[in-house]
């Protein structure tokens, strides 16, 4: 470094030099004269006085030239890097694929003991990074793009007019960690995936479809003819956690069977809903089958929920309920 002012740091390049805009650094970091940067090349600007150099180290870009220089098998191709969602100086997700048969594309990238990923964390000033192996179902892959969390359950609709939206179930206990700090973790994973994320706790979505059925929502009336004793099993469990009495393991998995019921019936009248819009528009109805996945059964713990929105250039994130970060 060359020279350290509040809006810029001066990169020396040997014959040329480089700057580094104080919008391109790392929240956190200090930068002194005389200390070696790496960073990444963000643009050339043609100036009257010549081309100008601008670089950057809080873009995506620049952990993703940190895992190419790290990682032999990304730079050889046998590791493809599918996407990187980054908060520079917070935390960052890279979903990995292996493009070879018999690699493993999170371990190359982690290396023995950690040493690869642990090189790039002191580089980019302990910033939190977490490795995925990308998987082309969408359900496994927003399922792993929310880890370390646990989930119960995923539901995906793909409508052309409101957009992707993927609501998923996690056990009670993992809510506040599928969030994350300040939404940090589900903001991640939404930007990682591409879909907009709903997250809510399976006692949530019990005590929601509770109070639908109560209300009469034609869309429960099926669910609560074909299975009603599943119905009163669910109003039994949630007076005992109104009632702050402990709720054994069983009766968390009965809760989920009951919420993945809800989830897919509400998948199934939307699917209906969106291809009579299609026949009405006079095109071809475009078929999108119900996809969901059922992970694991919940533990114990809060409510709350939770939206994560990816969109093309920017990102909403809305919490909703009583849960906590």
């Amino acid at each position: 470094m060359q020279s350290v002012t509040p809006s810029a740091v001066t990169i020396g390049l040997g014959r040329t030099e480089a700057i580094l805009p104080r919008s391109q650094q790392v929240p956190g970091e200090h930068y002194r004269p005389h200390d070696k940067v790496r960073a990444y090349v963000l643009e050339v600007r043609k100036t009257n006085r010549g081309p100008q150099i601008v670089v950057s180290r809080s873009h995506r870009n620049m952990l993703r030239r940190l895992l190419e220089y790290e990682v032999p098998e990304i730079y050889n191709g046998q590791v493809e890097i599918k996407n990187i969602a980054r908060e520079a100086g917070h935390r960052s997700k890279v979903a990995v694929a292996a493009l070879q048969e018999g690699v493993d594309p999170v371990g190359a990238c982690v290396g023995m003991r950690g040493v690869r990923i642990q090189s790039i964390v002191r580089e980019l000033n302990d910033e939190k990074i977490d490795v995925i192996e990308w998987n082309p179902d969408q359900n496994i892959f927003i399922a792993k793009a929310l880890s370390p969390a646990r989930v119960a359950g995923v539901y995906l609709d793909d409508d052309p007019d409101s957009g992707r939206t993927a609501t998923v179930l996690v056990p009670d206990d993992q809510l506040s960690l599928a969030i994350g700090r300040e939404g940090q973790n589900a903001r991640l994973a939404a930007k990682l995936t591409g879909w907009r994320i709903d997250i809510k706790s399976v006692t949530e979505a019990a005590v929601e479809a509770r109070q639908k059925i109560q209300e009469g929502d034609a869309v429960l009336q099926p669910l609560v003819e074909d299975s009603a004793t599943l119905v009163e099993e669910i109003e039994r469990i949630l007076a005992k956690k109104e009632a702050n009495r402990p709720v054994m393991p069983e009766e968390y998995q009965t809760l989920t069977r009951f919420a993945d019921l809800v989830e897919n019936s509400y998948l199934s009248v939307r699917e209906a809903e969106r291809m009579q819009r299609q026949r009405q528009r006079g095109g071809h109805p475009r078929h999108h089958p119900r996809r969901r996945l059922r992970i694991a059964a919940c533990g114990a713990g809060a409510g709350g929920r939770h939206r994560g929105y990816a969109g093309r250039g920017r990102l909403h994130v809305r919490r909703r309920g009583d849960g906590t970060d």
